[in-house]
């Protein structure tokens, strides 16, 4: 996805939203963190520095927002806590995650190694689908070292 601000402004104007200060001080925190899944608190946690005046509720209200405007795509992780990223492509395939269930990284691989599973699944249920997100739970490598002293 191209973050051009006019083309920003455009997807807010098209949808009779108004792309405020607010708003952009928390999109450029996800495009400063691109390799991070960030949650509300997180995000809330960054904009503080810079602006004080923006509540949890705003950042809150701004990652629906931006997740329905489909620039952020939300992530649940199974942890309870809903995690946003930018929405880097039209594709309808995204990147998948590996998830530690020790310290909670979450590592993105990105083999779609599922369309032909897809398409496989797609013919025998006659079911068109559009979309599909694959995660998988276990210990990253540090982790591993760990359990194994």
């Amino acid at each position: 996805m191209n973050f051009d601000l006019s083309n920003l402004r455009q997807k807010f104007k098209d949808r009779d939203y108004k792309l405020t200060p607010q708003r952009q001080i928390i999109l450029q925190v996800f495009i400063d963190n691109r390799d991070k899944h960030l949650s509300a608190e997180d995000v809330h946690n960054i904009v503080r520095q810079q602006a004080n005046d923006i509540g949890l509720a705003t950042v809150y209200r701004t990652l629906e927002l931006l997740s329905e405007l489909e620039i952020l795509q939300k992530i649940d992780f199974g942890d309870g806590r809903s995690r946003y990223e930018i929405n880097e492509t039209s594709s309808p395939h995204h990147h998948h995650h590996l998830i530690c269930l020790t310290c909670g990284r979450v590592i993105e691989f990105a083999d779609d190694l599922m369309e032909d599973l897809e398409n496989i699944i797609a013919e025998n249920s006659n079911f068109s689908i559009v979309d599909h997100q694959v995660k998988f739970y276990g210990y990253c490598q540090e982790c591993q070292m760990k359990r194994d002293e």
